[in-house]
């Protein structure tokens, strides 16, 4: 029940409504209530099909598959983070700003990359070998669920809010990049090292 627990945690924390409210502002800005939380609800579909694969194949689809050590992955992953946290440190913008919301496609241009990214591919992989497919499969869309769902109700807020106080809006933007780039700057070291300490057992 612990592993359980923290794989959820984990998948909830590495989706954190906060740092996704400052990639999807411009789609929470620009499309309804009802049509976002569609979006977000497909994006959610298409992210726990590719979680449910990597949860059932593990480091075996980079083995065998990808012909790339796992311990690589997380190093260029770590490597993938650092650069947002330093982008949105600098204020350079959030990396989704000219994401067009009335594209076909932006559903799965919500789940790939920003979903679907080197920490929750690696967070599968972790739980599927810890916790075989059911269990890490249902802490998995229970992460989900509760991380969309969080991204949906922030749009609400934001609606709400936004006709009344902008600019507390834009307040709460600024500050949320700026933590926003704290935590991935140090989710992204984190991630390095322990691609080296995998890589370092493996020699």
């Amino acid at each position: 029940m612990e592993i359980f627990t923290q794989s959820f945690l984990l998948i909830f924390v590495l989706l954190n409504p906060f740092i996704m409210s400052v990639y999807l502002l411009a789609l929470i800005k620009e499309v309804p209530i009802r049509q976002f939380a569609s979006l977000m609800i497909r994006a959610g579909m298409i992210s726990f099909v590719v979680f449910f694969i990597f949860a059932w194949l593990g480091e075996m689809i980079f083995d065998s598959v990808l012909q790339v050590r796992f311990p690589a992955f997380m190093i260029f992953g770590g490597i993938t983070f650092l650069i947002i946290g330093v982008r949105l440190i600098l204020g350079i913008g959030p990396p989704m700003s000219s994401l067009n919301p009335h594209s076909s496609e932006v559903a799965g241009a919500i789940a790939m990359p920003f979903i679907v990214g080197p920490g929750t591919i690696s967070a599968s992989v972790i739980a599927g070998t810890k916790m075989g497919l059911v269990f890490s499969s249902m802490a998995i869309f229970m992460g989900l669920v509760a991380a969309l769902g969080s991204i949906i109700l922030f749009k609400w807020v934001h609606d709400f809010v936004q006709s009344r106080s902008e600019k507390y809006m834009e307040r709460y933007v600024e500050i949320a990049g700026r933590i926003t780039a704290l935590f991935t700057g140090s989710f992204a070291v984190d991630m390095i090292l322990r691609g080296v300490e995998r890589w370092l057992l493996l020699i």
